[in-house]
């Protein structure tokens, strides 16, 4: 086994070669040993150089929605009637707390993401 830390771009190509040539190993073998610390190594880079940031409120609702296949209509009750639905999801309004502590049950959503502020379009 021959490893070496992920530094550069350069390293970390090559160990994302590496690892997908060695990534089905079996288990308890030398490669399926170094498939787990390049696996490591390739997550801490990649969290350190390609952060993913978490959706605005909006967008987490909407694809929660999507994942739930809910419609408008389904948070008429967290939200308010259909029009306020409405408003909320075009970013006409913003959510409110007694919205999100209803939505944060309903979605399986945090309600640390919820709270962020985002932009309504005017």
């Amino acid at each position: 086994m021959n490893i070496k830390p992920i530094k550069t771009e350069d390293d970390y190509l090559m160990a994302l070669k590496k690892l997908e040539m060695i990534f089905d190993a079996p288990v308890g073998t030398e490669e399926s040993d170094e498939a787990d610390i390049l696996g490591l190594m390739v997550d801490d880079y990649e969290k350190k150089h390609y952060p993913v940031e978490a959706p605005d409120p909006i967008e987490a609702i909407k694809i929660r929605m999507e994942e739930m296949q809910l419609n408008q209509i389904d948070l008429v009750d967290a939200i308010g009637g259909k029009n306020r639905v409405s408003e909320v999801l075009n970013r006409k309004r913003k959510l409110t707390v007694e919205m999100i502590r209803k939505l944060t049950p309903k979605l399986h959503l945090s309600a640390d993401l919820l709270i962020h502020d985002y932009q309504l379009m005017r």
